[in-house]
Parts: structure tokens; C-alpha cells; sequence
């Protein structure tokens, strides 16, 4: 195990390695200039040729890379030139938006999606089974953005059941700054008017996000339960008087979360890194909106740190995903 930890970080930072020089080359020949897009119409070829200079964007391209990657190995990924702050800041100031939103909807998949998906498998050409298909169907189908305002139509304009916006309500203060996780913050100081409106403003955006997840999922848990209740070893353990119940929780649910568990990691990777329309649409103060801003003003620093953090992401959670195989399959070998 410790071997194969070693050999996926390696890997990992080759990864990254490579992922910085694509990176850096496409948004650098994407044709604009970020200094004449942040002086806008006034700024005379003075300040454009001064303001270059100064972010070293007259270097040759080469060169601004062996600069990026020399600040990059001491942890420094630049300064924004749209904010005037260290990306790294700007990170650690909208990330965990993000990552509270696409854990919450992560979570809400899975305990939605598996036992959806199990009792589809279970009540096979039944009503359920058919309302589950059509369910699963529409998530793989329905446009997040639509979506996103018939929720805010229904729910918020509506019914009034949940807020439109935000992390959390206006007229509350923000629980105190621990780990940026406005649900966890309020858990850990006791703040509960902040954890129960902080978990209102999350419900809305959750689903949405997570809803295609939540019908992959259900997809994929029904398609292994229906082959593994095929295999000869359940028709044996049927035939020796074992309760249903007991067959389905005990042996078939281990090996047909194999191929789910799979589907769980990508998906957790594309939640934090697809997250723009539903933080668009939901106000959520997040990477999404981060990103999508400084694409606009071809910020390339900031490009660059939210690239490598998903990037980062998406190999933790496969990485975390290879491990499990060994645990629910002892047959799986790590090598």
C-alpha cells in the first residue's frame, strides 16, 4: 500500500507537470490582451507597455513559463492580474464554497442514488423499477440551467420552502472562520442558526449539481445489482433458506458497488470542477464564478491555480477510489 501511495504521487506530479505546460500554452494563444482588457478603452500604449513589463508579460513565452514554474515550486502561483491578490489567496477564499456545495451534492447522490438503484434492481419491471428508470433518465437529459430556475421557480417563488441565493441568510452573521465549510464552522462554534440556514441556502444548489451524478449512480448501482443476482453463488445462497434481505446486504451489494464506486469518484471530480451554471444560477460564491471571470479577463495565473487544483482533485479521488477496490474485492491487488 505504502509502495503504491508513492508511486501515485510521483505520477501525480508528472501529471501536473504536463498539465501546466498545456495549460500555459493554450491560454496564452487565445488571442486578446489581459493588460488592454484591465486598463479597458483609456489605456494609452504607455501604461499597456509599462503594465506588460511589470506582470513580465513582454518576456518571451519560454521564459514566462520558467518564471511560473520557479514561483510554482515555492508554492507561489502568481498574483492575479484581475484581483491584485495572490491566486493562491483567491483560492482559499472561494474554494471551499465550492467544495462544501459539490460534497453536499456528492453525499445527496449517493445515499439517493445506491438504494435507488438497489431497489430497482430488487423490484425488476415493477412500477418502482420503471419510475426510477424515468428518474434516472431525466437526470442524464434535463440542462443543469433549466433545472436550476424551474428549482428556484417551484421551491423559492413558489412554495417559499427554500432561499434563492447565498451561503446563508443576510441577516445572519457568517460562523467563524475555521475551515471556510460554513456547515462545519457552525458545527464547530455551535452557531446552529448558521448551520440550519447554511444547510437551507445548500439544498437547492445541491440537488441541481448533483442530480445528473445522483442518476449515474442509480444507473450504474442497478445495472451491477441485475448481473451480480445472476451469478451462481446468489442462486446457491437463495437455495440454502437465506433471507433476501441478508443475500442483498451481505454478499451481492460488496461486489456490485465495484463498478458504482468507480463512477463516484468521477464525479466527485467533475462536481468541483463543472460547478460554474449551477453557482451561476444559485449566486453561490464559489470557484465557478472564479474562474468564469478570469477566463474573461485572460488572467492566466488564476487560469493556471484553478486548473492544477482540479487537477489535483480529480487524482486524489481516483487515487482514494484504487484503494477502495481492495477493500469491498480482496482480489484486487494494488500495483
Amino acid at each position: 500500500m505504502k509502495t503504491y501511495i508513492i508511486r501515485r504521487i510521483l505520477f501525480t506530479i508528472f501529471m501536473l507537470f504536463g498539465i501546466t505546460i498545456m495549460t500555459f500554452i493554450i491560454s496564452h494563444i487565445v488571442p486578446g490582451d489581459p493588460v488592454a482588457t484591465l486598463l479597458g478603452e483609456r489605456g494609452t500604449d504607455e501604461q499597456i507597455a509599462f503594465l506588460r513589463h511589470k506582470l513580465g508579460l513582454d518576456q518571451p513565452l519560454w521564459k514566462q513559463y520558467i518564471i511560473y514554474m520557479e514561483q510554482l515550486v515555492h508554492l507561489d502561483m502568481g498574483t492575479s492580474i484581475r484581483t491584485n491578490r495572490p491566486v493562491a489567496k483567491d483560492l482559499a477564499h472561494y474554494f471551499p464554497a465550492t467544495f462544501e456545495l459539490s460534497t453536499f451534492a456528492i453525499l445527496l447522490s449517493i445515499i439517493l442514488g445506491i438504494p435507488a438503484g438497489i431497489l430497482s434492481a430488487v423490484k425488476k419491471d415493477t412500477w418502482i423499477d420503471h419510475f426510477t428508470r424515468i428518474f434516472s433518465l431525466l437526470g442524464v437529459s434535463v440542462p443543469v440551467f433549466w433545472l436550476g430556475l424551474i428549482l428556484l421557480a417551484l421551491f423559492y417563488a413558489k412554495l417559499g420552502i427554500f432561499p434563492s441565493s447565498g451561503r446563508i441568510d443576510m441577516f445572519i452573521d457568517p460562523p467563524t472562520h475555521i475551515t471556510g465549510l460554513y456547515l462545519i464552522d457552525s458545527l464547530i462554534t455551535g452557531n446552529w442558526e448558521a448551520f440550519w440556514s447554511s444547510l437551507q441556502h445548500l439544498v437547492l444548489p445541491g440537488f441541481c449539481l448533483g442530480y445528473l451524478s445522483m442518476a449515474r449512480i442509480t444507473r450504474m448501482m442497478r445495472s451491477s445489482m441485475l448481473e451480480v443476482l445472476g451469478q451462481d453463488y446468489i442462486r446457491t445462497a437463495k437455495a440454502t433458506g437465506l433471507s433476501w434481505s441478508r443475500i442483498i446486504w451481505k454478499y451481492a451489494l460488496k461486489n456490485a458497488f465495484i463498478p458504482t464506486l468507480t463512477v463516484i469518484g468521477l464525479s466527485y471530480g467533475s462536481l468541483l470542477s463543472g460547478a460554474v451554471l449551477t453557482e451561476t444560477i444559485f449566486s453561490w460564491p464559489g470557484l465557478g464564478k472564479y474562474v468564469v471571470d478570469s477566463a474573461l479577463f485572460l488572467d492566466f495565473s488564476a487560469i493556471m491555480g484553478v486548473t492544477l487544483v482540479i487537477a489535483l482533485i480529480y487524482s486524489i479521488a481516483n487515487m482514494i477510489v484504487d484503494i477502495l477496490y481492495s477493500f469491498f474485492d480482496p482480489r484486487v491487488t494494488l500495483s
